[in-house]
C-alpha cells in the first residue's frame, strides 16, 4: 500500500506517469520538464503564466530547477530502459508494474491490487504475462493442466475427461516440462558441440588463409628474385654475345684491310710497270726496243704477276656466322637456365639438425644442433662407430627421394666443405660431393675429380639444393644476387646425409644451418 502511495506522490499530475526528468516551480510543484515545457508553451500567447497545479501566476516565464532527489526517487520506479514491462491492468489513471498475473482473470495485477484479488484455487497466479489468453483452452475456456503426450498438445481438465484426448496418456505441465527440458538439454549439447566444431572449422579456415597469405607473398618474392637473378644473367649473357660479335667482326675487318693493303701495294707495281712498256713502245728505234734488257723482265714479270692475279682467291676470313652466333645464345641462354633453378626459390628450406653422434670430437655443437665451430679443446663424448674422426659433422636427417633445399651461414675466416655423403658403414662415411673454400678458393670436389671454380667468395651464405632422382646437386652463392657455382650429376644409389667439415689454423671457422 504504501509502495502505491509513493508511485503516487511520484506521478506527474499532467502525463499522470511516474516523473521524467523532474522539474520544481517556485511554487513548489513538480512536473515531467517536458510536460511542463508543452503547457508553459501553450500559455505564451495569453502573456501570462500560471501552475498546472496551483494555478500561482507568473510574471515571467518559470524556469524550473531540476530536482536531482525527485529523479533518483522516480528512476527506482521506471522499468528499465528499453525493456516493455507488464503494468496492472486496474490502476487506469497511471501504469504500475504487475506483480503477478491472474490465468482465470485475464489480469495482471500490482502489489496493491494482488491483496485484494480473490484467492480462490480457480484463480492461478503467474508471473506477470500479457498473453494470458493462451494460457486457456480454447475450447472449454478453462486452465491449461495437462500435458496430451499422443497429439502434443495441452489441455484442460474437461479435455482430458470428456473431450477428444479422453483416454490418451498425459502428464502435467510440470512433468512435461521437465521431460522436454531434458530433451532440450541433449539438444543444447549436441548443438553446442556442433557451435564449437563450427567455430574450430571456422578459426581452422582464417588459420589456413593466414598461411595461404604468407605463402604466396613468399611465392611472390621468389618469383621476384628468380626474374631479377634471370634478367642479370640474360644481360651479363647479352654484354658478352656482343663482345663476341665485336671481337669477330675486328678480326674479319683487321683481315679484309690487310688484303686492300697487299693489292693496293700489287696495284702500284703494276702501273709502274705498265708505264715502262708504254714507254718502250713509243720508241722508234728498233734495235733498242729489241735490245732492251726490261722487255724481257717487264714481259715476264707481267706473265707471271697476271697469272698470279689470275689465280689470286685472296684469304678469305669468312663472315660473321650468324648460325654459330644463334648456338652460342642458344647454348648459353639453356645453361642459364639450368643453373637458375626456380626450385630454388619455391622450396621451404629443410629444417636440418647436426647429429652430435657422428661430430668430431674437435667441433662444438650448438645446443639448437645448428651451429658447429672448429675448436681445438676435446669435446668429451662417448665413443660411436658413426663419429668421424676428420673435422667433420653430419645432419641427422637423410634423403633417398624428392626435392630438398637448405642454407648454410659460414665464417668469413677458415676453410670449409659443405656437401652430402653416403652413410657411414662400418665405421667409414661413404662417398661425399661437396663445395669446398680452401684459402679462398672456390673448389668442387666429388670422389673422382676436383674441379677449381673462378667464382670469387663475394659472402657467407650459400644455398644447396638436391634433386635425388635427377641425380644433381647444386650450389648457389646467396648475396644481393644469386649465382651458381657447381652442379654435380650422377646417379644416386643411398640415402644421402648433409655433411660439413671445417679447418682452420685458428677456432674463427664455423658453419650455422639457416632455420
Amino acid at each position: 500500500m504504501a509502495s502505491a502511495d509513493l508511485r503516487d506522490e511520484l506521478s506527474c499530475s499532467i502525463c499522470l506517469n511516474i516523473y521524467t526528468d523532474p522539474v520544481t516551480l517556485r511554487c513548489g510543484h513538480n512536473f515531467c520538464r517536458d510536460c511542463i515545457d508543452r503547457v508553459l508553451d501553450s500559455q505564451r500567447s495569453k502573456g501570462a503564466y500560471t501552475c498546472p497545479e496551483c494555478r500561482q501566476r507568473f510574471r515571467q516565464r518559470p524556469s524550473g530547477y531540476r530536482n536531482v532527489t525527485l529523479r533518483g526517487l522516480a528512476e527506482h520506479f521506471q522499468p528499465p530502459q528499453g525493456e516493455v514491462g507488464v503494468t496492472c491492468t486496474y490502476c487506469l489513471h497511471h501504469p504500475v508494474p504487475a506483480v503477478k498475473s491472474c490465468v482465470l482473470c485475464e489480469a495482471s495485477l500490482c502489489g496493491r491490487h494482488l491483496e485484494v484479488h480473490n484467492k480462490s484455487p480457480e484463480h492461478v497466479f503467474i508471473n506477470p504475462n500479457t498473453s494470458l489468453e493462451d494460457r486457456k483452452c480454447s475450447a472449454h475456456n478453462k486452465i491449461l493442466e495437462y500435458f496430451c503426450l499422443k497429439d502434443e498438445v495441452c489441455i484442460c481438465v474437461y479435455c482430458r475427461v470428456d473431450g477428444h484426448h479422453n483416454g490418451h496418456q498425459v502428464q502435467s505441465l510440470e512433468e512435461a516440462s521437465e521431460v522436454k527440458k531434458k530433451k532440450l538439454m541433449k539438444n543444447l549439447e549436441t548443438l553446442t558441440s556442433n557451435k564449437r566444431e563450427a567455430e574450430k572449422k571456422i578459426q581452422n579456415l582464417h588459420e589456413r588463409l593466414r598461411k595461404e597469405a604468407e605463402k604466396a607473398v613468399k611465392i611472390k618474392d621468389g618469383v621476384t628474385a628468380l626474374f631479377i637473378d634471370l634478367r642479370r644473367q640474360l644481360e651479363d649473357l647479352e654484354i658478352g654475345v656482343l663482345k663476341q660479335i665485336s671481337a669477330r667482326e675486328q678480326l674479319v675487318s683487321d683481315v679484309i684491310l690487310d688484303l686492300i693493303q697487299q693489292l693496293e701495294i700489287k696495284k702500284n707495281h703494276l702501273s709502274r710497270k705498265m708505264g715502262q712498256i708504254e714507254e718502250l713502245c713509243k720508241t722508234t728505234d728498233p734495235i733498242a726496243v729489241l735490245q732492251d734488257p726490261k722487255y724481257e723482265k717487264s714481259v715476264h714479270w707481267s706473265q707471271e704477276h697476271d697469272k698470279d692475279l689470275r689465280g689470286e682467291k685472296g684469304e678469305d676470313p669468312g663472315d660473321l656466322d650468324e648460325d654459330l652466333i644463334r648456338k652460342t645464345i642458344h647454348d648459353q641462354v639453356s645453361d642459364v637456365m639450368i643453373h637458375v633453378n626456380p626450385c630454388l626459390f619455391l622450396l621451404d628450406p629443410v629444417d636440418l639438425l647436426l647429429d652430435v653422434k657422428t661430430a668430431a670430437n674437435n667441433l662444438r655443437i650448438s645446443k639448437d644442433l645448428k651451429t658447429a665451430t672448429l675448436t681445438y679443446i676435446h669435446q668429451e663424448r662417448p665413443p660411436c662407430p658413426e663419429r668421424s674422426k676428420k673435422n667433420e659433422v653430419f645432419s641427422t636427417q637423410s634423403f633417398s627421394s624428392g626435392q630438398h633445399y637448405w642454407q648454410v651461414d659460414t665464417s668469413k675466416w677458415g676453410n670449409w666443405r659443405l656437401g652430402v655423403s653416403y652413410p657411414c658403414k662400418d665405421g667409414v662415411w661413404g662417398a661425399s660431393w661437396a663445395l669446398c673454400r680452401n684459402n679462398n678458393q672456390c673448389i668442387a670436389v666429388d670422389e673422382r675429380n676436383t674441379v677449381h671454380l673462378s667464382n670469387h667468395l663475394y659472402c657467407q651464405r650459400f644455398g644447396v639444393y638436391l634433386d635425388y632422382e635427377a641425380g644433381h646437386l647444386s650450389f648457389y652463392q646467396l648475396g644481393d644476387h644469386i649465382r651458381h657455382l657447381h652442379t654435380f650429376t650422377t646417379t644416386f644409389m643411398e640415402p644421402l646425409h648433409a655433411s660439413f667439415w671445417l679447418h682452420s689454423k685458428d677456432n674463427a671457422t664455423w658453419v650455422k644451418i639457416k632455420s
